[in-house]
């Protein structure tokens, strides 16, 4: 890997398209730390110092690069895109224009992208409005006596959902950027951004407090998880097909013989997204109710990270978002109507229905094992907190970040593995 990135900066396209990627990131993080108008710095510092973050706000604060509890210009990172794109492609099964549209090819993607960006612009103008709600209410610090928004007023509330929605569209912009003129997916990188730079610190914050020995068995930890995630991300089942020699005006075509690659882990990191958020929701709804509550104190009680129930929990939601995810991006029937179409077939298996039925038999087989390496992954992190004698909070890795580190590190490996092998043909050509 490390040879990759230094071959493509001895070439001098590659290396521009870097410089530009590494540019945007940057200025992605320097966002992070520019306070919104209305928010008291000090104050913020203060309770953070205090309290330290909140089992709510995990999940959402670190895919902002921890610019959520500073309440900074990017406060809400890129988590409203994340969500749009998810609420749009899950459209697809519900509203038939938009798969449609999906359907259409470049056009089509076009128009789902302007919806995405959109409704990224919705949930900014609502999460924004919830945050600042908390944070003004002392609810986003419960315990913090200082006021994190001094002047709470209708018009600094106005301004301040203005810019944090504003600093979501600047995000999504940077994220286009670097797609178009960079080097791989914005998006992807730009989380990949917020989640690495606030590692360093964490570990250090974990052998200050807690012991350099834990900092040693965490990134043993890491690195294991890390190995594999490698192996299972690259692993495939490749499904054999023959395409039937056919006459197509004067000329002989098909004949040839190819492979369908089906991916162990076809749904991704998104089960444990969709996992994580909805249960952050209980916590949510408590942070409104009174602490003397019964249900409340059961909530806050069981739903962290090292309880049991929160565990058992997360790992039933993680096994049916994978399949339910997996059923919604890979379509057995029309796969098989594409490969009858075109004269296709795998051998052994009638064209048609006989083929869509193998083809879900596989996809179901291979589904379950990546569902249970996701539950593994996602709860290993967890579970190690017990032994380590860890507080919520306090482990600087999860999953969720594991799993979206690596893959989108293996995307851009593969990118300029990809440009470089251009460059490097057409020089072979000329």
């Amino acid at each position: 890997m490390l040879g990759a990135f230094a071959q493509a900066f001895r070439t001098p396209d590659l290396r521009n398209k870097l410089l530009f990627t590494l540019l945007i990131m940057g200025l992605f993080r320097l966002g992070s730390f520019i306070p919104t108008p209305g928010v008291s710095t000090p104050n913020v510092q203060e309770c953070i110092a205090q309290q330290g973050q909140t089992s709510l706000l995990d999940l959402v604060n670190m895919f902002s690069g921890g610019a959520l509890l500073q309440l900074s210009v990017f406060a809400l990172g890129i988590m409203p895109y994340i969500t749009a794109s998810i609420i749009v492609q899950l459209l697809r099964v519900v509203i038939p224009r938009f798969d449609d549209l999906h359907k259409e090819g470049q056009a089509g993607q076009a128009k789902l992208t302007q919806y995405t960006r959109y409704l990224t612009i919705f949930l900014g103008v609502l999460q924004s409005s919830t945050m600042i709600s908390l944070a003004a209410s002392g609810r986003l610090f419960p315990g913090c006596a200082v006021p994190i928004i001094p002047n709470n007023s209708p018009w600094t509330f106005g301004l301040m959902v203005l810019v944090m929605t504003a600093g979501t569209g600047v995000i999504m912009w940077l994220g286009e950027l670097i797609t178009e003129r960079g080097i791989g997916n914005g998006m992807s990188l730009l989380i990949f951004t917020s989640i690495t730079a606030t590692l360093p610190a964490q570990l250090y914050q974990v052998g200050r407090g807690s012991g350099w020995s834990k900092v040693f068995w965490i990134v043993l930890l890491i690195l294991a998880i890390t190995m594999a995630v490698v192996f299972i991300e690259q692993a495939q089942r490749r499904i054999p097909v023959q395409y039937a020699k056919r006459m197509v005006g004067r000329r002989l075509m098909g004949g040839s013989t190819t492979y369908i690659p089906l991916k162990i882990n076809m749904s991704g990191v998104i089960p444990v997204i969709f996992s994580t958020s909805i249960l952050a929701l209980g916590p949510m709804i408590a942070n409104f109710g009174q602490p003397t509550d019964s249900w409340v104190v059961w909530i806050q009680r069981n739903f962290h990270a090292t309880s049991w129930p929160y565990m058992i929990l997360n790992g039933l939601l993680i096994l049916f978002f994978a399949f339910f995810y997996t059923s919604i991006t890979f379509n057995p029937d029309e796969v098989a109507n594409n490969m009858k179409r075109y004269g296709g077939f795998i051998p052994g298996k009638r064209a048609g229905r006989p083929t869509a039925e193998f083809l879900r038999y596989v996809i179901n087989r291979i589904t379950t094992a990546g569902a249970i390496y996701l539950v593994i992954v996602a709860l290993l992190p967890s579970m190690a907190m017990i032994p380590l004698q860890l507080q919520a909070g306090q482990m600087p890795f999860g999953g969720t970040t594991l799993l979206i580190i690596v893959g989108v590190g293996l995307q851009t490996v593969k990118e300029i593995n990809s440009q470089l092998q251009r460059h490097h043909y057409e020089g072979f050509l000329q």
